[in-house]
């Protein structure tokens, strides 16, 4: 049994996810302590006893300390089965980074096509929004050769949750190698700012602040009111489609952050996307790695490495033995190799 220390790297959640996708698809039991030990609450939240409860389901799985603020986790996999899942987090406990745990699985371990059905959060602090997942990760596995079809059906806010969404995976024996080295020509540059049972102006504001910070025609940034979800919410999302990747950034309005606020935090994400002139952004390029190493490899450009990115490195050199290198070309320009899986 693996033994891994949940302190490592950035010390979240990150950790505890990426483990249990790496040992469901290699058949590695392991044993985690001090897990989530670099958050002000460590241990098992119910968002992370979810993702736990959702790999175990599918893995036929044993685990010992799945449990609300459990700091230590022992879990032994018997093989991933495809098929029709519901996973439910109670609250607004973020369904994207579930999904993320237990897709890779169903994508790669498995002979039959898997459906499911995820309710809780979709817009979340600290996870990628649905959006992110329809317009940027799943086209990313596409291109080595993933078909998973998303489809999004009402929006989950924190703190009331209650949204849901489905996506179907279809598996397949191996992903291609990715190469993500150029940008492209830049197509468009949009922003859509949502509101749930909040002032309109709220999202003008957001817009307004947005389309000013980043010189981007006001008519390219839309707002868009939601009427039916659980409890109120505001998300900021900017789209930047090029040539070859499509990029989402988002940010989310919280009680007594003003929308100008929100909206300065994600134009700071979005320009130095712009001006570094790399084609993956600083999540995808965490997300891309565990596809990449568990496939043909292959090599992308993104800007300077984050605690998650440099955590995951360490994490799939203890799980599977790759040796992933981080290059910098050039300020806040850095290029990541990663070996075919042997």
């Amino acid at each position: 049994m693996l033994t891994i220390d949940g302190s490592m790297g950035e010390g979240g959640g990150q950790v505890l996810r990426s483990s249990l996708a790496l040992s469901l698809m290699t058949g590695t039991s392991f044993r985690m302590t001090n897990i989530r030990a670099g958050r002000a609450r460590p241990g098992l939240m119910r968002q992370h006893l979810a993702s736990v409860e959702a790999a175990t389901q599918i893995g036929d799985a044993d685990a010992d300390g799945a449990e609300i603020g459990s700091t230590s986790l022992s879990f032994r996999p018997n093989g991933v089965c495809g098929g029709d899942y519901t996973f439910a987090i109670g609250g607004a406990g973020s369904t994207t980074l579930m999904f993320q745990t237990v897709v890779l699985p169903l994508l790669l371990s498995t002979t039959v096509p898997s459906t499911l059905q995820l309710i809780g959060g979709t817009h979340n602090p600290m996870a990628p929004p649905v959006d992110f997942l329809q317009q940027v990760f799943v086209p990313a596995l596409a291109k080595m050769g993933a078909r998973i079809d998303i489809a999004f059906e009402r929006y989950g806010f924190y703190p009331a949750g209650g949204g849901a969404w489905s996506a179907t995976v279809h598996p397949t024996k191996k992903l291609s190698r990715l190469e993500l080295v150029e940008r492209g020509e830049v197509r468009s540059r949009r922003a859509t700012a949502v509101a749930a049972q909040i002032p309109s102006s709220v999202a003008v504001r957001e817009l307004t602040t947005l389309a000013t910070a980043l010189e981007w025609d006001r008519n390219d940034c839309r707002s868009l009111t939601v009427r039916a979800s659980h409890g109120p919410g505001n998300a900021l999302l900017a789209i930047v489609e090029s040539e070859h990747v499509t990029e989402v950034f988002s940010g989310f309005g919280a009680r007594g952050v003003r929308a100008e606020a929100v909206a300065e935090g994600v134009a700071t994400e979005t320009a130095r996307y712009l001006r570094a002139g790399v084609p993956v952004g600083e999540h995808l390029a965490d997300q891309l790695l565990l596809p990449m190493a568990l496939g043909d490899g292959g090599v992308f450009r993104t800007v300077r490495p984050s605690t998650h990115l440099t955590t995951q490195i360490a994490l799939l050199e203890l799980f599977l033995g790759v040796s992933i290198t981080a290059e910098e070309e050039s300020d806040d320009v850095w290029r990541i190799t990663v070996p075919a899986k042997t």
